[in-house]
């Protein structure tokens, strides 16, 4: 097993075990012990920060969108059912291997949006859901790597034939 083998698998890995965890806590309501709702979350903390700045401020120039999100109720509905079983299913295939491009671009794709919404640069730019959606845009453009069960689905004689589900899987 060669380094960026086994460093990819370590990376999809806990990456996975993220996204896998952050999906089952709101399934199963372990840290609040109520049903998950992204309506509280979009409505209260889409304000954004910069350092230094009054944390009453709203400084996220896209809290508007968030809130007229959250006062939505069908729509909150699906946003989060959406969210569940994104982190759900990004992380079962990043740990698995499987379709691992396509999971690291809907993983990264997530992270942006969490970004995009949460808009808080109070400790600086580094935050959480950038980490997460770089991790995962870098295993979408890197692959799963050999160990990953990715590399036995191409083997098969149907997915040689289709090169961009070929791709696809990493």
């Amino acid at each position: 097993m060669d380094r960026s083998n086994r460093g990819m698998f370590v990376l999809r890995v806990i990456v996975g075990g993220g996204f896998l965890f952050a999906g089952l806590d709101k399934f199963f309501m372990w840290a609040s012990g109520t049903p998950f709702t992204a309506a509280g979350f979009l409505k209260f903390a889409t304000g954004g920060a910069w350092l230094a700045s009054d944390p009453k401020a709203i400084i996220n120039p896209t809290h508007g969108f968030w809130v007229s999100l959250a006062g939505n109720s069908a729509l909150i509905s699906v946003i989060d059912t959406l969210v569940v079983f994104g982190e759900c299913a990004v992380g079962i295939a990043l740990i698995l291997g499987l379709a691992t491009r396509f999971a690291g671009v809907c993983g990264a794709l997530m992270m942006t949006f969490f970004f995009i919404a949460n808009w808080s640069f109070g400790n600086g730019p580094f935050n959480e859901q950038l980490m997460y959606g770089v991790v995962a845009g870098t295993v979408a453009y890197v692959g799963a790597g050999a160990y990953a069960l990715d590399s036995v689905v191409a083997k098969l004689a149907i997915m040689q034939r289709i090169p961009v589900v070929k791709y696809a899987l990493g």
